[in-house]
């Protein structure tokens, strides 16, 4: 594939990210919370601007990469404890309590599982199947694990003020059903995106 200067959308893309994450910033419930909860979109934009005209991805990836940062960025205005979206959640279905954050981790495993297939096909690392499946799911759970390693180092290192960063709500679960959550996603990525994934990559490669 030639390397090209960037397509509008994808320049498209960047504006509006940068747009979402300013207004995410302004008048943010709790500022600390806000750069913890919005540093993974700030550091996985940024690695794919460095990477951009060598490895560019897929426009069905950047979509769900933009839509993901979204989600980050709602969660660090709010704080995920205090989305509207959650409490409407919690009304309509009868929760017990804000799940806002289960969205949240569901696009971690969601999001990663598509950009990870995405490079192992691309880049021939991992054959088309069982395995690749395999490994792609498992590392998804890694990366959630790690995730809430930093929650729990986090929370050590700051005390309370970390609070709203971990967003439990008392759930004494909250730790095991935001990586059950990943892994959910992980798995319905391959199960509602594949095909559609493989027509988006014969495009790029064909380009």
């Amino acid at each position: 594939m030639k390397h090209k200067a960037a397509e509008p959308a994808h320049l498209a893309f960047l504006i509006l990210w940068a747009i979402a994450l300013a207004g995410s910033a302004y008048h943010a419930y709790d500022p600390f919370t806000w750069v913890l909860e919005v540093f993974p979109a700030v550091i996985g934009v940024s690695v794919l601007a460095v990477t951009y005209r060598r490895f560019p991805l897929t426009n069905l990836l950047y979509c769900l990469i933009f839509v993901h940062s979204l989600i980050l960025m709602g969660g660090g205005h709010y704080t995920y404890a205090r989305v509207p979206l959650g409490f409407w959640m919690e009304e309509t279905f009868h929760f017990a309590r804000n799940h806002y954050d289960r969205i949240g981790h569901f696009a971690q495993g969601f999001v990663p599982a598509i950009a990870a297939r995405e490079v192992f096909l691309r880049k021939k690392i991992v054959k088309p199947g069982a395995w690749m499946v395999a490994i792609v799911i498992f590392g998804c759970l890694g990366v959630s694990a790690l995730y809430e390693l930093f929650e729990w180092v986090t929370a050590v290192t700051m005390g309370s003020s970390a609070d709203a960063f971990l967003g439990t709500q008392g759930d004494p679960w909250d730790t095991q059903e935001d990586m059950c959550m990943a892994g959910i996603g992980a798995i319905c990525a391959f199960l509602l995106m594949s095909r559609v994934h493989d027509k988006a990559i014969a495009r790029i490669v064909e380009a």
